[in-house]
């Protein structure tokens, strides 16, 4: 039994002396297993979702080109009006009066050129000795002004006809028309600067959104380079709601403003979008998702394999060929959708630890198995991009 103890204690003593595990391996001497995801190289399509706001495609203010008494008001607020519908009617009296009188006038001149026609035809065939060369000359000339003052008459006319269909206002374009700012019986003058009230074509509808022109820089850059193709110019746009809905019209970027706002360094961007059902009112805050370009070779991490040091800095493990934890310094730019696009750092093969970083450390030889679902959770060609927090890489 004693020499049964000693043996016992010669045993601890050596289990003592050699110390930890060799060969990094964790203490009791097991290889702990991590998840892992193996990157891919290949095409991204880069978007970006911004805010913006709506607004109308069209925009006709109605205001009175004449002045006097408004008499009638011939539509509902509220309602859809096409171009050409009556919309106000101002009492008319005093330019129907003008009307008349110019027609009075313009009959006086009209007959006043036959008279005037009739002598100088007469003239004109009388023998030379028996009519003055000065008096066919004055009926010449009677005969020339007459003629003329037939057109100012029909010029005069032609005006009065206009002040009075002036009376009666119409719509200039078809869309939604607003609240009537002046009443029956209100005066109204020819050019106020209030308009009596507002039409709005709202389909299709504008959506303005605003990039910052950094991102823009960036982006050039990576086209530049060759990383990156162009989007077109008429690339889809979808629109984010202001409740998170995905409006089900899409559109279609219609224009880049080429001036920078000095004061926010933002450019604007335009969209054309489809409202059939009035469901876009101008004034709404939503998001535009839209293409900007596509990366040729796109490195995608999940967010669960990138992690930031204390200085803010962006770090991931990764298994190497010998099956060792390393970690690698990266640098990422946006998402896409749940995933980071990696910049540095990364690249195609490596194989990104995204279960199991709690019991591993760098040097640390692990049993690296697969994700059950390897592919992306976020499809690459319609990933949302955003700006990472932090972007940089580790010193």
């Amino acid at each position: 039994m004693r020499t049964f103890a000693v043996i016992v204690a010669i045993s601890l003593l050596a289990a003592c002396s050699r110390g930890g595990p060799p060969g990094g391996m964790p203490p009791g001497g097991f290889t702990p297993q991590v998840t892992v995801v193996t990157l891919k190289a290949q095409p991204v399509t880069l978007t970006r979702e911004l805010p913006g706001r709506t607004n109308a495609y069209l925009v006709a203010e109605v205001r009175p080109q004449v002045s006097g008494v408004l008499k009638k008001r011939l539509f509902e607020e509220g309602s859809l009006v096409k171009a050409g519908q009556p919309l106000y009617e101002i009492d008319d009296a005093i330019y129907r009066a003008q009307l008349e009188s110019a027609q009075a006038q313009l009959a006086k001149a009209e007959a006043a050129l036959v008279a005037a026609r009739l002598t100088a035809e007469r003239d004109e065939e009388l023998k030379i000795d028996a009519v003055s060369r000065q008096d066919h000359e004055n009926a010449v000339s009677a005969f020339g002004q007459a003629q003329a003052d037939v057109a100012s008459g029909k010029a005069a006319v032609a005006n009065a006809q206009v002040n009075l269909q002036y009376a009666h206002l119409t719509a200039p374009i078809t869309g939604r028309i607003g609240k009537s700012a002046v009443t029956v019986g209100a005066l109204v003058t020819a050019d106020q600067a209030t308009a009596m009230a507002t039409i709005q074509q709202l389909d299709p509808i504008y959506v303005d959104v605003n990039q910052a022109s950094s991102e823009w820089l960036r982006l050039k850059q990576e086209i530049d380079s060759g990383r990156a193709k162009s989007g077109t110019a008429d690339s889809p746009v979808t629109i984010i709601l202001a409740d998170g809905r995905t409006y089900a019209q899409k559109g279609r970027l219609q224009f880049a403003d080429v001036t920078v706002d000095p004061s926010t360094g933002d450019f604007l961007l335009r969209a054309i979008v489809p409202n059939p059902n009035d469901e876009l009112l101008p004034g709404m805050y939503v998001r535009a998702r839209l293409d900007e370009g596509v990366l040729s070779n796109g490195v995608l991490a999940p967010q669960q394999g990138i992690a930031r040091d204390p200085k803010g800095n962006a770090t991931a493990l990764v298994v190497d060929a010998q099956g060792k934890v390393e970690s690698r310094d990266v640098k990422v730019s946006r998402t896409i959708g749940d995933q980071w696009l990696i910049d540095e750092g990364l690249s195609g093969g490596d194989r990104v630890i995204v279960e199991g970083l709690q019991k591993v450390q760098p040097g640390m030889a692990v049993s690296a198995v697969e994700a059950a679902n390897a592919t992306p959770a976020a499809d690459p060609t319609s990933g949302v991009a955003a700006t990472a927090a932090g972007e940089g890489k580790t010193g």
